[in-house]
Parts: structure tokens; sequence; C-alpha cells
């Protein structure tokens, strides 16, 4: 009985590489359309609610200062994002998107709802796939729990806020 939950575990990693890659491809090629990178594309989502401190803006991307740097530089040159003191500590530099970042932050974010929208249009049955989704992350927060107590939801907190405002699985 052990051998098929060992090729179901071998299909589920198959699967969610070649998931992440084609996703990861697909994003690439949205955001180009938009003539930008992943990474710039993400400094406008992160910016979206509002300006941040940099240091924080860092923290939720993942990056190191000097790309957080070389990547401002790229979108402040191109009017979507100003960069300026914090009003409540001098020492601090905040970056927040112009109104230019915004429609471009709007217009990258309409691709990929787009996409998505033809990843379900190909599904036979949706809700059912949206369920399996849901039940999948569960699980993987529950491993992650196992292995890695606390490891999830620092992730999903420092480096990415939205998904645990839309989703807490």
């Amino acid at each position: 009985m052990s051998e098929p939950k060992h090729d179901d575990a071998e299909r589920l990693n198959e699967a969610i590489r070649l998931l992440v890659r084609r996703f990861s491809l697909a994003e690439r090629a949205d955001v180009a359309c938009c003539g930008m990178t992943v990474a710039q594309a993400a400094t406008l989502e992160a910016l979206t609610d509002g300006g941040l401190r940099l240091g924080e803006l860092g923290r939720r991307l993942g990056i190191a200062p000097s790309t957080l740097s070389r990547n401002l530089d790229r979108l402040v040159e191109r009017d979507l994002v100003e960069r300026g003191p914090d009003p409540d500590d001098r020492r601090a530099q905040r970056a927040k998107l112009t109104p230019a970042g915004r429609d471009a932050a709007v217009s990258v974010r309409r691709f990929e709802v787009g996409f998505a929208r033809e990843i379900l249009d190909r599904l036979s049955d949706t809700p059912r796939t949206l369920e399996a989704l849901d039940e999948l992350l569960v699980a993987i927060r529950s491993a992650t729990e196992g292995c890695c107590p606390g490891a999830y939801d620092h992730l999903i907190n420092c480096c990415d806020p939205a998904v645990t405002e839309g989703n807490q699985a």
C-alpha cells in the first residue's frame, strides 16, 4: 500500500513543480506585455495599498536592499514610483505609486486575472478544482508546521501579506 502513496507523492511533487514553472513563465509573459519585469510588477503590487518604508517594502518582496534600490531606480525613471523621506522618520525613505504607477499596477492585475479566467474556462469542474486547491494549501500549511513550526505564517506575513488577507489556508 505504501508504493501507490510514494507514486502519488512523486506525481504531486512533479505536478507542483510544473505548475510553479508554468505560472512563472505566464507571469513573466503577462508583465512583459506591460513593459516591466516580474520584480517591478511585484513592487507595484506591494505599493497598491499606499506608500511603504523601503525596509518594509524589501521585507514584503523578500529582496535585499541593493536589489530593491535598483528595482526602484528603474520604476522612478519610468515615473511609476516616487521615493522620498518618511514624514514620521526623516532617516527613513518611503516609496509610493505615482498615478501612472497605479495605472500600471491595474493593468498588470488585469492581465493576471484574465489569465486565471482563461484557466478556469478550460476546467470541467471549476468548483471542485478550487476546493482541491484550498485543500492542498491547508495540507501544505499543516505539513510545514510539522517540520518547521511557525515557518509558513512567518513567510506569508513577511513576504506576502496580501495572501494572509485573502486566504488563511
